[in-house]
């Protein structure tokens, strides 16, 4: 591999090991192929970043998942070849709507709770009314995030002022502890 494509593979390595997404291994296996600009075989990565073609395989099928790299024919080789995404629009729309989106849709614990402070026994529980306005501020926030991907996913724009009031708006209304 070549000084520049070693530089940006061991930088976007690093970049992908903190976004939660990615691996530090899926990183350089996607700056590979996309400097490269051309197909490779499993074998050819495995050589470049000096890994076992069996882990670079495992690696490249969650880059597949995330749209990140494709598996391309090529005429006359038995061998699958793979491509790096060029289209960053798609790559990011996949990973707000499959990370972010998806997450924020998949908190049952905010309506679970709220459920379970209608049904509590205690009297007075903890502050039932002040747990229940932190309950909606998070459901209030979660609900303008999910507003924001959307608009975000399908092209159109979203004020960060929209997601900046809905936090003033809540947490003026939440009790504060004294």
């Amino acid at each position: 591999m070549d000084r520049p494509t070693a530089i940006f593979a061991d930088g976007i390595g690093a970049a992908a090991a903190t976004s939660g997404v990615l691996n530090q291994l899926q990183g350089r296996i996607f700056a590979l192929l996309y400097m490269e600009g051309r197909t490779l075989s499993l074998d050819e990565i495995a050589a470049e970043l000096e890994q076992s073609k069996s882990n670079v395989s495992v690696h490249v099928r969650g880059l597949i998942e995330w749209h990140l790299v494709r598996r391309v024919a090529v005429g006359g080789s038995r061998k699958d070849h793979y491509e790096a995404a060029t289209d960053f629009w798609r790559v990011m729309k996949e990973i707000m709507e499959r990370r972010f989106r998806w997450n924020l849709r998949h908190v049952p614990s905010i309506d679970e709770t709220t459920r379970a402070l209608g049904e509590s026994t205690r009297p007075g529980g903890r502050g039932a009314a002040a747990v229940e306005a932190r309950l909606e501020a998070l459901r209030a926030f979660f609900a303008a995030v999910d507003a924001g991907i959307g608009a975000f996913n399908s092209g159109k724009a979203f004020a960060a002022e929209t997601l900046q009031n809905v936090v003033r708006l809540v947490s003026a209304r939440a009790p504060r502890r004294g």
